[in-house]
């Protein structure tokens, strides 16, 4: 398996869309930038056939520190969250090889 990086994704797209690298990086970073404000402002994103952006509360829990063996507690935070739309779940889980 294979890891793609930001600047892999931008290259990508520039390549397939004609655009220059300039111009995919600006759309790339825009989308990150609006996904990024959306789920900020506790908005949920949904991309038919693709997957839905949301946020979703971790609840307060209790953790040990490693080193003290000191228990802590961790307060409830947001977490961002993807789920798969139908679309990508059947590409991904095609014909098997």
């Amino acid at each position: 398996m294979m890891a793609i990086t930001k600047r892999d994704l931008i290259a990508r797209i520039a390549e397939s869309t004609g655009l220059t690298h300039r111009c995919a990086k600006g759309v790339v970073q825009a989308f990150f930038d609006e996904v990024i404000r959306e789920l900020t402002q506790g908005n949920r994103i949904e991309l038919r056939g693709f997957g839905v952006f949301e946020t979703r509360t971790a609840a307060p829990r209790m953790a040990q520190n490693p080193k003290t063996l000191k228990k802590v507690r961790v307060p409830a935070k947001q977490r961002a969250v993807f789920k798969p739309g139908r679309l990508m779940k059947d590409q991904i889980n095609g014909p098997l090889k």
